[in-house]
């Protein structure tokens, strides 16, 4: 069955409000095994993070467990489940339960990244080439001169002085047009943060760091853990690969 071309922009209701675990919506549309609602608590993946999963109980009953999400060319977030779903759904209510702890992992190693590329950044001239994010490690690429196991070690004792120092975080708007001249907002040489409505979301470490992201985030430097490097790679001359681990938070989550 094809979309609706009458489809509204769902409503992503986790750039407002990274904690936003829950929530209820209304089914738009289906298409084959893919439901669109009228908004959103999951994450569709993008800037390293994969999508989320989790359940949805719609008022008929039915439970649908979503495996991922993606959106379209319109803005419209398809959840996908494995199930063939029929037209009746549109219009019922539904309760959205994502992965909790899936998405809480991948809230605190989003995080650290942030404080990784910028530390890189500012101390060292590297600028993110790729990141994959999972729930026990991930990986970030950087073009970096210069990299060595001392750089390495200095990284580390950089980073987590910034995570022991209790920063809050806060996400906010700017226009588009305000976005193209802040050069500082930007983490990659080649990849732009995604624009929503005309405008930027920038993430900001209070005391310590603003970038542009879209991604989720915990709401303290202290719930993400304490972070080492535990593997590098050559990916060319200057690409250097990074795989990175977190403790335990020494402050729980929400």
């Amino acid at each position: 069955m094809e979309a609706k071309p009458s489809l509204h922009a769902t409503t992503r209701l986790y750039l407002d409000d990274d904690h936003c675990f829950t929530a209820e919506a209304t089914v738009l549309a289906v298409a084959d095994e893919r439901v669109a609602f009228d908004r959103t608590c999951f994450y569709p993946g993008g800037g390293g993070q994969p999508a989320d999963d989790g359940r949805v109980t719609i008022d008929n009953g039915q439970v649908l467990d979503i495996v991922s999400v993606r959106a379209d060319v319109d803005d419209v977030l398809w959840h996908s489940t494995p199930l063939q779903l029929q037209p009746e759904l549109v219009g019922q209510r539904a309760h959205m339960a994502l992965n909790h702890e899936r998405r809480l992992a991948l809230m605190r190693y989003h995080t650290v990244l942030h404080v990784l590329n910028t530390t890189a950044r500012q101390d060292y001239g590297g600028w993110i080439t790729g990141v994959q994010i999972a729930t026990d490690y991930s990986r970030i690429d950087f073009k970096l001169d210069g990299f060595s196991p001392a750089l390495c070690a200095q990284l580390e004792a950089r980073v987590n002085a910034v995570l022991e120092g209790s920063h809050a975080l806060r996400s906010y708007y700017i226009a588009e047009d305000d976005f193209r001249h802040r050069d500082d907002l930007l983490r990659t040489l080649d990849v732009k943060p995604p624009v929503y409505q005309g405008r930027v979301r920038v993430v900001e470490i209070i005391g310590f760091d603003a970038q542009a992201c879209g991604g989720t985030h915990v709401a303290n430097t202290l719930e993400v853990g304490r972070f080492s490097i535990f593997r590098t790679e050559n990916k060319g001359r200057n690409n250097k690969r990074l795989y990175v681990r977190l403790d335990q938070p020494t402050r729980a989550m929400a």
